[in-house]
């Protein structure tokens, strides 16, 4: 992906040099947030697999999420680079040598279908791979952009449809980056997944045979597809805490795909507030959902 996309990038600015159509410069841009957005995913790639260390006990999968929110960023500052481009344009429309146009946006398409397909699957699960197939498919709307463009030029002579389809091409890509934005800081702030809900994760505890309370529950994300949870569970001295533990963990695991699980037994007469990250973390949650 990163050569087919770094060659034809190459293509596309000599051709938007030639033809002189901002789409296909937006386009050529597009490509170059790619050629980036694709080495900052490798890069996270080949972090993210090193061991964990004495410093960084998690490893390093967090630079995966790092690197999408990076990629969303950069979206949205190039679509609004091109509307700044799009409102010159559209002031004074430049005569655009439009047969050519279609041409290289047209290859360009092909290109950027070619590692649509090559990304298709992992980017519902990976918000790193999500960051890098967002800029691929933007860059897929700026081809399809640009041959609209170039079709509406060659047929009717209207020059200002090149400003207009960068502007509309922008707007959807700002939309979908605000998404890969909002996720992927969420995940650096610890949030809880949007596909976890708390409540049940709670009911499921609190329905648990020997449980009697539960405090401090939190679930957060690591990386894509890595969730973790970690709560004070309150027993009776009856239970057996190794076989109340092992249905937790099973139950957990099967209906909510949590499988890095911490979770501290406590007994009644143990439970002590000074110890508690959050003041009753269940309790304040609770009031949450009132």
């Amino acid at each position: 992906m990163l050569a087919l996309t770094t060659f034809y990038m190459f293509a596309e600015v000599l051709g938007a040099w030639w033809t002189g159509s901002l789409a296909l410069l937006a386009d050529a841009g597009h490509m170059f947030t790619d050629v980036a957005a694709l080495v900052l995913a490798l890069t996270a790639v080949w972090f993210g697999s090193r061991p964990a260390t004495s410093r960084k006990t998690f490893g390093y999968y967090r630079l995966e999420i790092i690197a999408a929110l990076v990629n969303g960023v950069t979206l949205v500052v190039i679509s609004i680079l091109i509307f700044y481009g799009a409102y010159e344009r559209w002031l004074s429309p430049p005569v655009i040598n439009s047969e050519p146009m279609i041409a290289v946006a047209s290859g360009g398409l092909v290109v950027n279908l070619i590692c649509a397909w090559i990304l298709h699957g992992r980017h519902e699960i990976d918000l790193n791979l999500r960051g890098a197939w967002m800029h691929v498919i933007g860059d897929a709307l700026g081809s399809v952009a640009a041959i609209l463009a170039g079709v509406f030029m060659s047929l009717f002579g209207w020059y200002s449809a090149d400003a207009v389809f960068s502007v509309v091409i922008s707007l959807l890509i700002i939309w979908g980056s605000v998404r890969l934005i909002k996720e992927s800081t969420n995940v650096l702030l610890e949030g809880t997944p949007a596909h976890i809900n708390l409540a049940a994760v709670e009911e499921a505890i609190l329905n648990t045979r020997g449980v009697d309370d539960v405090h401090d529950l939190h679930v957060w994300t690591i990386t894509s597809g890595r969730e973790a949870l970690s709560a004070h569970v309150i027993h009776a001295h009856s239970i057996s805490q190794p076989d109340l533990l092992r249905e937790l963990r099973t139950k957990l695991h099967d209906r909510f795909g949590v499988d890095h699980l911490t979770i501290q037994m406590e007994t009644p007469d143990f439970e002590d507030e000074t110890f508690h990250f959050c003041h009753a973390g269940t309790a304040c949650f609770r009031s949450e959902r009132s």
